[in-house]
């Protein structure tokens, strides 16, 4: 069975403080094993702080992933967005690596009505540009764009797939995403069987060892994603995920997006321990 370890989309709701390093011990208390930190709002944490979080993190134990900010489109049709769009990832990548963070995840941008390939070759481009500056600046982490929940949005499963191999870089793999982005379907225990099997054809066994995955529940209409809700209170079947994580033995961080964060995220360990692939 692959390590996988599953965590929370920011600080557990049940910490005592709404703070990191009271969010690191509450994962602890939880018997989780990750924390996302958000930046989704900006990276306004210091680099004082970040070496503390990394300090904290290994005593505990655990595993940090990032979110960056929302506020990123590397297809944005105006350069001075574009050039804060990679500061934004850029900024993540080097308080998340502080903080001994393995992965920053962001939404790579919109299509705003260019053609896809076009898209594809200028947010590729720009990612490159990142990806060379964390190199000459000697930041150690993965970039892990999003599969993203709208087909208006950049990031479908092939394009990331395509990233992943031009500039071996990771994915994060958002599964509630790949549901409503399809209106609905990839939903059952063969369809995400199917996932799994495609991203390890193209990507190779290594890569589903140390993947960084988002689910939560959620509610979406025949354009996408509309926004997310506790698993139990939507039509994503988890269960059938879970199962094919589990028979396909997937390792890495499953991070809980639902709006309940530590009860969805312990809803689904529980599953996932317990529960025989048979």
């Amino acid at each position: 069975m692959g390590n996988l370890l599953f965590g929370t989309a920011g600080v557990p709701r049940s910490a005592s403080e709404p703070h990191t390093m009271a969010g690191l011990a509450r994962i602890k208390e939880l018997d989780l094993g990750a924390m996302e930190l958000e930046f989704v709002q900006g990276v306004r944490m210091g680099e004082t702080l970040a070496k503390e979080v990394n300090q904290k993190r290994q005593e505990l134990g655990l595993t940090l992933t990032v979110h960056a900010p929302y506020f990123i489109n590397l297809n944005a049709h105006e350069p001075e967005k574009i050039e804060a769009s990679k500061k934004r990832i850029y900024d993540s990548c080097r308080i998340g690596a502080l903080c001994g963070a393995i992965n920053v995840t962001f939404h790579a941008g919109f299509y705003l009505g260019d053609p896809p390939n076009q898209t594809y070759q200028i947010i590729k481009n720009n990612i490159k540009e990142i990806i060379d500056r964390l190199n000459k600046d000697k930041i150690d982490i993965r970039l892990t764009p999003e599969l993203t929940g709208k087909a208006s949005q950049f990031g479908s499963l092939e394009e990331l797939i395509r990233l992943a191999q031009e500039l071996l870089i990771g994915m994060c793999i958002d599964f509630s995403h790949l549901h409503a982005r399809s209106g609905g379907k990839y939903n059952s225990y063969k369809e995400w069987m199917d996932v799994l099997k495609q991203i390890e054809k193209e990507l190779g066994q290594p890569f589903v060892s140390n993947m960084h995955i988002h689910t939560s529940g959620i509610k979406y209409s025949d354009k996408g994603e509309q926004e997310h809700l506790n698993l139990p209170d939507s039509d994503l079947k988890y269960q059938e995920l879970l199962k094919a994580l589990k028979e396909y033995q997937v390792g890495g961080v499953l991070i809980c997006e639902s709006p309940n964060l530590e009860d969805d995220a312990l809803l689904m360990k529980k599953y996932y321990e317990t529960t025989d692939i048979q």
